[in-house]
């Protein structure tokens, strides 16, 4: 399994790059932020890939940073949902955003994606609603701050879910109080302004 490239951006097109690591060109596909991220041709770049394999095709997927890639794999358990839409979800909305509208049940912003219809929209929300916030609404958040669900803000997050919250709520009202109280807040501190957030 090959689970990350680092080399040279050969060449990028809609949907995919090449990217040239000691001699050998890698064709992947990857979303629109993903290629936005890895920069000119010709520089170095690194991504993380997940491999799908067929009876009658091997594809490469790339993805600039990891969280991305396990969101894509959290998307493609849900039934209907395969390679191409589950990368136009991620090239239509950043990864914070795509945590809120799960953790909320706003349908309609998944449904941005192309060839997300609204029921395939409502079915992802669905789904993954408790699950979103268990990969990382903190992970997932765009506040360096928030980078990692760990210390204070892991504890924060099983506290809430330890008071009869879900996951995606627990998540969601625990970066709405580390945005507020900012970086360095202490356990009891977050935990109060969370709980107040999830009131609301």
């Amino acid at each position: 399994m090959i689970a990350k490239l680092t080399g040279k951006l050969d060449s990028s097109g809609a949907g995919h790059a090449v990217i040239d690591v000691g001699g050998v060109g890698w064709l992947v596909e990857a979303s629109a932020r993903t290629l936005d991220a890895l920069g000119p041709v010709g520089g170095d770049v690194t991504v993380h890939t997940e491999m799908l394999v067929g009876e009658d095709f091997l594809r490469l997927l790339g993805f600039a940073r990891a969280e991305e890639r396990d969101w894509f794999r959290l998307l493609t358990s849900v039934q209907g949902v395969g390679a191409k839409v589950a990368l136009a979800i991620l090239s239509a909305l950043e990864i914070g955003d795509l945590q809120r509208a799960l953790a909320t049940g706003d349908s309609a912003m998944v449904a941005r994606a192309n060839g997300v219809g609204p029921k395939l929209a409502q079915r992802i929300t669905h789904e993954l609603k408790d699950k979103a916030g268990a990969l990382g609404g903190i992970a997932g958040s765009s506040n360096p701050t928030l980078s990692a669900a760990a210390g204070p803000l892991g504890d924060a997050i099983a506290a809430l879910t330890g008071l009869g919250f879900k996951p995606g709520e627990a998540s969601t009202a625990v970066a709405a109080a580390s945005e507020e109280l900012g970086a360095g807040a202490s356990l009891d501190a977050l935990v109060r302004v969370a709980l107040k957030k999830a009131a609301k």
